[in-house]
């Protein structure tokens, strides 16, 4: 028993290893330029071995995927859990939580940005949406739960709210996208976003029953890094 689960961490130990380089390379080079070499060279292991773990480069992007967000979502529980906090400002500290995740990570978050929207990528977009519930929605549905129980919302059924939310939550997350490569493009303003996004906080507001203008689920200060003054797609970082 101890030896095979001695073998098993071995095993969680030299997958992370690979997900981890990835993450750099993916940082330093972008995921269409690194390649499974540069994996393997970044680890000192032989592709046997990586393709024990993954089956394709696209499998590895996967799995990095996955690592983002339940480390965001980590972040992001951590909000939740705080004490002391009514539901509004917990579900305004849960989302800020998101965004300060993000912001830490410009450099990674802006190499996959430039991958994100390839047909390529579909597959990877997908299994993001569909990742993103059975992380999100218990968060949500405590949220929503404490909310009914101290009268600050008049919401239905918590898990069933919470489950709209997250499709709201994954509809933002889809049109943040199209909105940052319109910025690039300058097809928006800046103002434009702006009123978007302030839509998506009034429909969780009247999805949770609370008057207009007593959700504040957006970061100003992230949305004007991002949106004000976008980052060339072009540009090298470091």
């Amino acid at each position: 028993m101890a030896r095979t689960a001695a073998a098993t961490a071995a095993r969680d130990v030299r997958r992370d290893a690979f997900i981890e380089a990835a993450t750099r390379l993916i940082q330093v080079k972008g995921y269409q330029q690194m390649s499974v070499q540069d994996v393997l060279d970044e680890t000192d292991a032989s592709r046997g071995a990586l393709y024990h773990y993954f089956d394709s480069k696209g499998a590895l992007l996967d799995a990095v995927g996955e690592r983002m967000v339940d480390a965001a979502m980590a972040e992001a529980r951590a909000a939740v859990d705080a004490p002391g906090l009514a539901a509004p400002a917990r579900l305004e500290a849960l989302f800020r939580g998101i965004a300060r995740w993000k912001g830490e990570r410009t450099d990674l978050m802006l190499q996959l940005l430039r991958t994100w929207m390839d047909d390529d990528n579909a597959l990877m977009r997908d299994k993001f949406r569909r990742g993103l519930v059975p992380r999100l929605v218990p968060l949500l549905t405590r949220i929503v739960e404490q909310g009914k129980t101290e009268g600050s919302f008049e919401a239905g059924d918590p898990e069933a709210t919470a489950h709209v939310l997250v499709s709201y939550v994954q509809g933002a997350n889809e049109k943040a996208t199209e909105l940052f490569f319109a910025r690039q493009t300058g097809t928006v303003t800046f103002e434009e976003v702006e009123r978007i996004f302030a839509a998506y906080t009034i429909a969780f507001e009247r999805i949770l029953g609370v008057p207009q203008g007593t959700l504040s689920l957006g970061d100003p200060e992230a949305l004007r890094y991002w949106f004000d003054s976008p980052i060339p797609l072009t540009q090298e970082v470091s």
